[in-house]
């Protein structure tokens, strides 16, 4: 059964939720997960992405989303103009995913720091969007709920040491999905919340042994 967003889209500037409004969200996604400003962004499209990028204002969506912008502002029509003046320089590819949804891209961002961070997420209607890799782990993530997400060394009891954290600050896990490179190596846990994950969470989270990296995005 769909929603009424589902079925007319959300306010968006452009012509396409997809287009746009799903764009936006891609960009801002992966400028969350980066943690930082980007002051770089290779930027590689599939399917139909790539076919009506510049038609379609996907580009300067995409741009958009990494300056931090939301898909209802005004200032997405100048993105391209904007990232400039800010100090981030990108670059589109066309590339072929194969089986890939129609409406993906992939996300190379280098931050302020020397940070990086590799995003997949496709577009799939209504503006709505899907993460479904970072760095590497193959993941699943929507941006429809708080999320933390942690890299930790694989081994047994870290789940439960950070869910124990959660659950001393009441906080409620919606959906949870673990993805590793292989037994006993680096492992990420992404940790989708009913609402807003506090600093003093966080910080907890991060003190846990195994934890190499933890980090919080809200909602978008």
């Amino acid at each position: 059964m769909h929603g009424v967003f589902d079925i007319v889209g959300p306010v968006m500037i452009g012509p396409s939720s997809s287009h746009t409004a799903g764009a936006v969200r891609l960009g801002l996604m992966a400028r969350k997960i980066l943690g930082e400003p980007a002051v770089r962004a290779d930027i590689n499209l599939h399917g139909s992405f790539a076919q009506t990028y510049r038609g379609h204002g996907t580009d300067k969506a995409l741009v958009a989303g990494i300056l931090g912008f939301s898909p209802d502002d005004e200032r997405i029509r100048e993105a391209l103009s904007l990232a400039k003046e800010q100090g981030l320089s990108y670059k589109f590819q066309k590339v072929n995913l194969e089986q890939a949804h129609p409406n993906t891209a992939v996300i190379h961002l280098t931050g302020v720091s020397g940070r990086t961070a590799r995003v997949r997420g496709s577009s799939v209607g209504g503006g709505n969007i899907r993460i479904t890799n970072i760095d590497g782990y193959e993941v699943e993530l929507t941006g429809t709920y708080p999320a933390l997400i942690t890299i930790h060394r694989d081994r047994p009891g870290v789940i439960t040491k950070v869910t124990q954290v959660l659950a001393r600050y009441e906080v409620n896990i919606a959906f949870m999905r673990v993805s590793r490179h292989s037994r006993g190596e680096m492992a990420m846990m992404i940790l989708e919340l009913d609402e807003p994950l506090a600093d003093e969470v966080l910080e907890e989270c991060r003190e846990v042994y195994e934890v190499e990296h933890a980090f919080g995005i809200p909602a978008i």
